[in-house]
């Protein structure tokens, strides 16, 4: 059964969608069958793994106003072992049109719920507010990864969020875990940096993911084109980067598989 992790963070700029994107390729790559789910009207994770909005007749919207089952919904991208929920600009809407739905906050989970035996990892990029439907995806996600760009700013907007994810504890979803605070957008060189990256490790302590985001240009570039950064250039930073995430959430969550060479010592 799938570990669902929801990439949230309400302040824009700090790389969520990047991470979104970037995480599930990374798992997808080390061969774990990942599912991203675009939770952002924006539809950023969408246009970033190649998908045209014009071509896209079904959507997350459809799964979540229109009772459409996942599985008609899913596309396959050109990343093996990676497939997608687009999202589309409707998913506004959607948030008005559930207000007297009962249970509505629920409505994500019970969509995901018919297809997460399918895949080892579900990622969520959730919409930049916290609005109902992030309290959705945090409701249907086992845990939270929160990125924080490298920024004066960096712990504005990161209590509110973590204070919502309290909220969300304690009545809807009490199994809700923080997955991790990934620092993004590191220029090493610059000491405001380091010392942001050293003030969050103090406050949060193991909270905080080992691997740092580098400032890096192929990972601006790559959405552009439609791929994530593992195919547009994988020896760049950026890509290394988030692979090495990969392999961080999949240590933390004894997930790890092994390689035949350890099968044949074990």
């Amino acid at each position: 059964m799938a570990r669902i992790i929801g990439v949230a963070n309400q302040k824009g700029g700090v790389g969520k969608t990047t991470s979104a994107i970037n995480v599930a390729a990374s798992l997808a790559v080390l061969e774990y069958k990942t599912l991203l789910v675009d939770a952002d009207p924006q539809a950023n994770s969408t246009t970033g793994i190649g998908f045209d909005l014009h071509n896209i007749t079904s959507s997350l919207y459809d799964c979540m106003a229109n009772q459409t089952p996942a599985s008609e919904v899913i596309l396959k991208s050109e990343v093996p072992n990676l497939d997608l929920i687009p999202s589309h600009i409707d998913l506004v809407g959607a948030e008005i049109e559930m207000i007297n739905y009962p249970n509505r906050e629920n409505v994500m989970k019970n969509c995901l719920s018919a297809v997460r035996d399918q895949y080892d990892f579900i990622i969520i990029d959730c919409s930049p507010s916290l609005g109902l439907i992030t309290v959705n995806s945090l409701v249907a996600a086992d845990s939270v990864l929160i990125p924080v760009q490298c920024e004066f700013f960096a712990l504005e907007g990161l209590g509110k969020l973590l204070n919502t994810i309290k909220i969300v504890q304690s009545r809807l979803n009490p199994e809700l875990e923080i997955e991790g605070i990934l620092m993004t957008m590191y220029d090493g060189r610059l000491r405001l940096c380091n010392q942001v990256v050293s003030e969050v490790r103090k406050h949060f302590d193991e909270m905080v993911f080992n691997t740092l985001i580098h400032r890096n240009t192929r990972l601006s570039e790559a959405p552009s084109v439609g791929k994530p950064a593992i195919l547009y250039d994988s020896e760049s930073k950026g890509a290394v980067n988030y692979l090495n995430l990969a392999k961080e959430i999949l240590q933390k969550n004894n997930m790890t598989k092994m390689s035949n060479e350890e099968r044949i010592l074990e």
